[in-house]
């Protein structure tokens, strides 16, 4: 009879495809870690894109998840146009904005700060029907050292699971609630709360719209119960799952540096900035593209298994 390798020599939890083999031609991908991120070269986003320079953007994107530009000085204008040529802008629903431009967030944290942007694994504004598809986040200002963001590829997340807890979340659906997250939260910055705040509901499991892939769709900043199953079951399996997808295996970490500009798919990507530089500051503007509604399409080695 033949039993089961001990799970310390079953191999590894997760086994990553090799880069497209397909030569950029109009800029250069230094990936961080097999599993997503790529610092970019050869681009300036001060200038507008040729066609291919999008495409290749756009390329890099889709094949690792979230992308870095450094020396980087695009004005917020410029800014606001590079985010432009991927879709409509999303406004945020609570946070700050630079003046006369509602689509340019503000992110900054100092020594008067009571919070910082991000400190908890998030999905952006998950709680919104059509959630972002992307943040471009500039960053101008550093401080000497810290306040790195990390990132984790829900791609990784869902394919590290076994294929019964595949068939288990498989179209099921949970409640993102923005009320939580944002009631009171930019009152020392004179921003005045609204009498509601996004609530939807998405699945679980959500079909990339580019890739096909799938990726897990929960996340601790947002997502706060799991529908059609008992409310025990709900908490037990969220802990489960925020706990799975924030394995080390899954991440990559950018250590910024000013004038640095990161851009991340929300749609297979969370991520979680560190606060560790207290009292220096930290800060720059995050333009976020509008995405459209999650959806669920079972893959066919799912439905046959």
């Amino acid at each position: 009879m033949n039993h089961p390798a001990p799970a310390h020599l079953q191999g590894p939890r997760i086994k990553t495809g090799q880069p497209s083999a397909t030569p950029y031609q109009t800029l250069s991908v230094k990936r961080l870690t097999p599993v997503l991120g790529a610092e970019i070269e050869g681009i300036d986003l001060s200038r507008e894109l040729s066609a291919l320079q999008f495409e290749e953007v756009s390329r890099a994107l889709a094949e690792h998840q979230v992308i870095f530009f450094r020396d980087q000085h695009p004005t917020p204008e410029q800014h606001l146009a590079f985010g432009q040529r991927f879709g409509q802008l999303h406004r945020h629903p609570a946070a700050p904005h630079a003046p006369g431009l509602p689509d340019l967030m503000i992110i900054q944290a100092d020594e008067h700060s009571p919070r910082a942007n991000g400190e908890m694994w998030h999905s952006d504004v998950s709680c919104d029907a059509e959630p972002p598809m992307g943040s471009i986040l500039y960053i101008h200002t550093c401080p000497p050292s810290g306040g790195d963001t990390l990132f984790a590829s829900m791609y990784a997340a869902y394919d590290a699971l076994s294929d019964r807890m595949k068939q288990y979340l498989s179209g099921l659906t949970a409640v993102h609630d923005g009320e939580h997250v944002y009631r009171g939260t930019y009152a020392n910055l004179g921003v005045q709360d609204k009498s509601l705040y996004p609530r939807s509901v998405h699945p679980v499991v959500r079909t990339h719209p580019v890739t096909g892939r799938q990726a897990l769709y929960v996340n601790r900043g947002f997502t706060t119960r799991i529908l059609g199953i008992p409310a025990d079951e709900s908490e037990a399996m969220l802990r489960l799952l925020f706990t799975h997808m924030e394995n080390p295996l899954f991440q990559c970490r950018f250590r910024w540096e000013p004038h640095s500009v990161a851009f991340w798919d929300n749609r297979c990507v969370q991520h979680r900035a560190m606060w560790d530089y207290w009292p220096h500051t930290r800060s720059g503007f995050r333009v976020t593209v509008l995405g459209d509604a999650p959806f669920y399409q079972p893959s066919s080695d799912l439905a046959t298994t």
